[in-house]
């Protein structure tokens, strides 16, 4: 998935991309309250982003008909992706999240969003959604035979957990892992 350049123009742009070795040396500055403002529009076109790979994989990868999305769900993931690159020398810039799908003891790549692609990434982001265990589906067979069978299709419901793993790619201790929920 290909990221508008416009969303990134918005966003606050460190004076220098680092190296992971000055990285190190890196101060981070005071809270900045504009900051925070700057980042509300990068949340919602993520959160937006999040959601059109959803949308894409449905028919394609999932074979279903509908994904159910938690309220909120991906407004949240979009504020704990914003969390973690926070701390990156070029924040979202450099960033790649894999998405993928946990289903019971199966985990099925959804696809890919690259934040922005006139970079090379520096760390990756793996975001695991999990299916809802009490589906809905389960029921479907009850009206089988009743009138709602006729435009239903599968029905895929998405949990409120999620996992959120970062793993560095260019480091000088190696690939570093971080694990989030």
């Amino acid at each position: 998935m290909r990221s508008d350049p416009a969303l990134w123009a918005k966003l606050p742009q460190p004076s220098i991309c680092s190296s992971d070795f000055d990285y190190w040396d890196y101060a981070a500055p005071e809270p900045n309250l504009r900051q925070v403002v700057l980042e509300e529009p990068a949340c919602w076109s993520l959160a937006a982003m999040l959601e059109q790979c959803l949308s894409r994989s449905k028919q394609t990868k999932l074979g279903c008909s509908t994904v159910l999305v938690p309220e909120q769900l991906t407004r949240r993931i979009a504020q704990d992706v914003l969390r973690l690159s926070s701390t990156e020398p070029c924040g979202l810039r450099s960033c790649v999240i894999q998405v993928q799908l946990e289903a019971g003891d199966v985990c099925k790549r959804l696809g890919q969003i690259v934040c922005d692609t006139s970079m090379a990434p520096t760390f990756e982001l793996t975001l695991v959604f999990k299916q809802e265990p009490r589906s809905w589906d389960g029921f479907r067979n009850i009206f089988s035979r009743g009138c709602l069978s006729s435009g239903l299709g599968r029905t895929l419901i998405l949990s409120p957990g999620f996992r959120l793993v970062k793993k560095k790619l260019y480091s000088l201790l190696g690939p570093m892992v971080t694990e989030g929920c």
